[in-house]
């Protein structure tokens, strides 16, 4: 047998919003068959020009904390840096030393350990909430914690009900936001993909930091299109993050997420390999042939069809009930467009039968419209 002509995500459409390592994801997907939109969702401040990091950090070094809560390797890592360009690294680091130090998981540990800060504990789950239970059920009232934090701003945390449950704890808690944010400019790239998120053009974005995901968000609003972007989330568009913390501003507002078990770029990518052909193809048996409808091409017997827009709209409007007739005016609203002349359906269709290679697969009902000649009724979905 000769191999397929198709890779597993061939035929799907992902948006990437990483500010960084955006080429990394974009290529592993694209190597996958994807076709790969990137547009960074946020523009990172330059931590040696971060003045209010820099008044944390000497706050600390005044008052050193009780309590150290590292949450990501690259932030405690950045943090350092900014410090030893201040002149403030060595008084930084013996401040820190003094307090009991945890930390959230294996990568902000290896940066503790290369900081000559060993850490007391960190759970083996990576969990926030098994974090915040070790640190409450050990007491904390009238403790000082220094929880650094990625990827935040003054308004905008990325962990509001961990800090907020420390403080209920009786602790005073002091925010060290590394690598703040502001959302991407205005009318550019960025603007391009939320409106493609709200008509539908992507099969899954992805999102590898919450800060994405609230500038995602923010812009929707500002563009005056937020309820489409949450209904297209909700719908058709997978929302695909890199972990539970990405994924949180989106499940606050009821939009189904998907993350892999690891919290790494590369398993992002697997993930998407693996989930998104079982949450978007359709697949059908018509005519003697098995169809598989991906985002931009079907799959006839296991051979790549390239098919227009308008195709691919007619044949998910036929195939949302395979069997069934669909109307002209239905398939009509379907198409790409604001047409009001039938004779656009009967080009589609047309136009369909030739790109799927078989004018069977579609049969005219006449007087009524047209629908999927399934064998014997039986579809099924993936």
């Amino acid at each position: 047998m000769s191999a397929p002509d198709w890779a597993p995500l061939t035929g799907f459409r992902v948006a990437v919003t990483s500010a960084r390592r955006a080429e990394e994801l974009s290529a592993l997907l694209q190597r996958r068959g994807a076709t790969v939109t990137t547009a960074a969702a946020i523009t990172m401040v330059p931590l040696p020009d971060d003045d209010a990091l820099r008044a944390h950090t000497e706050d600390l070094i005044a008052t050193p904390p009780d309590i150290v809560i590292a949450t990501t390797g690259i932030g405690l890592r950045g943090w350092i840096a900014a410090a030893d360009g201040w002149g403030l690294a060595g008084e930084l680091t013996a401040a820190l030393g003094k307090a009991r130090v945890v930390s959230r998981g294996p990568k902000a540990t290896g940066a503790l350990r290369a900081a000559g800060l060993p850490e007391e504990w960190s759970p083996e789950s990576e969990s926030s909430r098994e974090l915040l239970h070790y640190l409450v059920e050990g007491g904390i009232d009238g403790q000082r914690i220094a929880v650094q934090l990625h990827g935040a701003t003054e308004e905008w945390d990325p962990f509001p009900e961990f800090l907020d449950e420390l403080r209920a704890a009786g602790a005073d808690v002091v925010p060290i936001r590394v690598y703040r944010w502001r959302p991407a400019p205005r009318n550019g790239e960025f603007d391009q993909l939320v409106a493609g998120i709200a008509d539908g053009r992507f099969d899954a974005v992805s999102f590898t930091s919450a800060p994405a995901v609230a500038s995602m968000l923010l812009r929707a609003t500002e563009m005056g299109i937020e309820n489409r972007v949450l209904a297209a989330l909700r719908g058709d568009v997978h929302a695909m993050c890199v972990g539970p913390v990405t994924a949180r501003p989106l499940v606050r507002l009821g939009v189904p997420t998907s993350a892999p078990e690891r919290m790494r770029l590369g398993a992002l990518a697997r993930h998407i390999t693996d989930e998104l052909p079982l949450l978007c193809a359709r697949t059908v048996r018509v005519a003697g042939h098995v169809l598989e409808i991906r985002g931009t091409c079907v799959l006839v017997d296991g051979v790549v069809k390239a098919v227009s827009p308008a195709g691919m709209a007619t044949i998910r409007a036929l195939a949302h009930r395979p069997g069934a007739v669909v109307s002209r005016t239905d398939l009509l609203r379907a198409l790409p467009g604001s047409g009001t002349d039938t004779h656009a359906v009967e080009t589609a269709v047309l136009r369909l039968r030739t790109a799927l290679g078989d004018k069977n697969i579609v049969s005219t009902v006449v007087k009524r419209g047209y629908r999927l000649a399934v064998e014997d009724n039986l579809a099924q979905a993936r």
